[in-house]
């Protein structure tokens, strides 16, 4: 294996505890769009969160489309896309939080000056930004080396899509697998993986033990190299991922 130089970290539940606070305004702009097209089905946060973590909203619209067969325009979807990130980023920079023990971690990693550090995420630039100023954590990474696949790729996309890993690569001057990513979701493990990215799974912010085990089971069958159900755990999986 190539000598690892950098860490690519997801945001949302990995760095910042953010996907349930996101996914609450998510649904309750996701339950407008599908009132508007006469479809009775509504969503609260949690089960669109259970049905489609890890993607944008770009994504969980297109889905939607395609699951209860409704159309919308470009233009209609973009500025759904707009009123989601706004209706967000409002509820992140009051709430968010970062996830537990990361910051030390992060920590270790900024005086250590062995790794370069960098956010790739699936969610609007704008929207990362604000998570990770919100938890003191925009110190860690140089201003151009955070990503998103929904705004900073030519053709916006979402993981499990391994676009914005590849591009994040090529800006950042490493080959894949010169790069560890850490993961929480399904699509975001995919992502790198499909990108030849070895991965770090954290199952830490699931709830209860039951959860993460079932989401360390389903990581490692897609592809995750090694889990952590907690950040202090972070050095000796990524020795694993280096002795290998």
């Amino acid at each position: 294996m190539p000598k690892i130089t950098s860490i690519l970290f997801d945001c949302d539940n990995t760095l910042v505890l953010s996907e349930e606070l996101a996914f609450e305004a998510c649904a309750e702009l996701a339950n407008e769009i599908l009132a508007k097209n006469s479809i009775s089905d509504r969503y609260t946060g949690p089960e669109l969160m259970n049905e489609f973590v890890g993607q944008n909203f770009r994504g969980v619209v297109v889905n939607l489309q395609i699951k209860f067969g409704f159309p919308l325009t470009p233009d209609e979807l973009e500025g759904y896309v707009g009123q989601e990130e706004n209706r967000v980023i409002a509820t992140l920079e009051k709430k968010a939080q970062p996830c537990v023990g990361v910051n030390e971690q992060l920590d270790k990693l900024a005086a250590d000056n062995k790794y370069g550090l960098a956010v790739v995420s699936s969610s609007a630039l704008r929207r990362v930004r604000a998570s990770i100023k919100k938890v003191d954590q925009e110190k860690y990474f140089p201003f151009d080396h955070v990503f998103s696949a929904a705004t900073s790729l030519p053709v916006p996309t979402t993981k499990p899509d391994p676009a914005i890993y590849l591009y994040a690569c090529k800006m950042i001057s490493k080959e894949p697998g010169e790069c560890v990513a850490v993961e929480d979701s399904k699509s975001g493990t995919l992502s790198a993986v499909r990108a030849g990215i070895p991965v770090i799974a954290y199952v830490g912010s699931y709830e209860g033990s039951t959860k993460q085990k079932e989401m360390a089971k389903l990581l490692t069958e897609i592809g995750a190299q090694v889990v952590m159900d907690d950040w202090s755990q972070f050095f000796d999986r990524l020795a694993e991922i280096e002795n290998s």
